[in-house]
């Protein structure tokens, strides 16, 4: 019970870091190649493989800071641009990066009068799942306000079910984005106290 957590937050950061890792390690080819000339031999060959794994991580990181500096900037958003329209050319990447930024895009924007974090009927009548608000769509015809909610499935939220669910049925959360994602990493064992698990009733004109 003590070691446990502990094992779980170094399964994170080694698959983060390992990621940052192997993106980085064509930095170090690139680095060790130009500076092959100035030390006279092969910089990986001197390099112990824990300081290549740390410098290619920070390389990485460097190069993340990098473009996002540069897309504060009026020329690195033009570069940026130009960029996004070499990759519009080429079919499926541009399938996958245009929807993939299309989806980033939306998270930073509230659709539903800034509540995105909300409860739905899912998979039964009778339970309540977690769902993240991306987009508020009409229906043909009788333009009934529905809402496309993404269900992250535990402990892993990169993966879950896409819903088309109307609006009325929708139970409005004031959780953040934070403490959702929390609750689906932890199977729900961070939780508040209280929840809202159904609709409060609508007040008749009468009232």
């Amino acid at each position: 019970m003590t070691v446990a957590p502990l094992w779980v937050t170094w399964l994170v950061f080694d698959f983060v870091f390992g990621l940052l890792a192997k993106a980085g390690s064509p930095l170090v080819n690139l680095l060790d190649a130009l500076l092959r000339p100035v030390f006279g031999g092969a910089l990986n060959q001197q390099l112990h493989p824990a300081l290549h794994y740390v410098l290619a991580t920070l390389l990485t990181l460097a190069v993340l800071y990098a473009a996002g500096w540069m897309a504060s900037i009026v020329i690195g958003r033009r570069i940026i641009s130009a960029f996004e329209s070499l990759l519009a050319r080429l079919p499926v990447v541009q399938t996958i990066y245009g929807a993939t930024k299309r989806f980033i895009q939306s998270m930073q924007t509230a659709p539903m009068q800034g509540q995105r974090v909300v409860l739905i009927a899912f998979p039964s009548s009778e339970m309540k799942a977690v769902g993240l608000v991306t987009r508020i769509i009409e229906e043909q015809g009788s333009g009934r306000q529905l809402a496309a909610v993404y269900v992250p499935t535990a402990p892993n939220p990169t993966s879950g079910y896409i819903e088309i669910v109307p609006v009325e049925d929708l139970v409005a959360t004031d959780w953040t984005m934070e403490e959702a994602m929390t609750f689906v990493m932890t199977g729900g064992a961070t939780s508040p106290d209280q929840v809202r698990f159904a609709k409060p009733p609508q007040s008749s004109a009468s009232d």
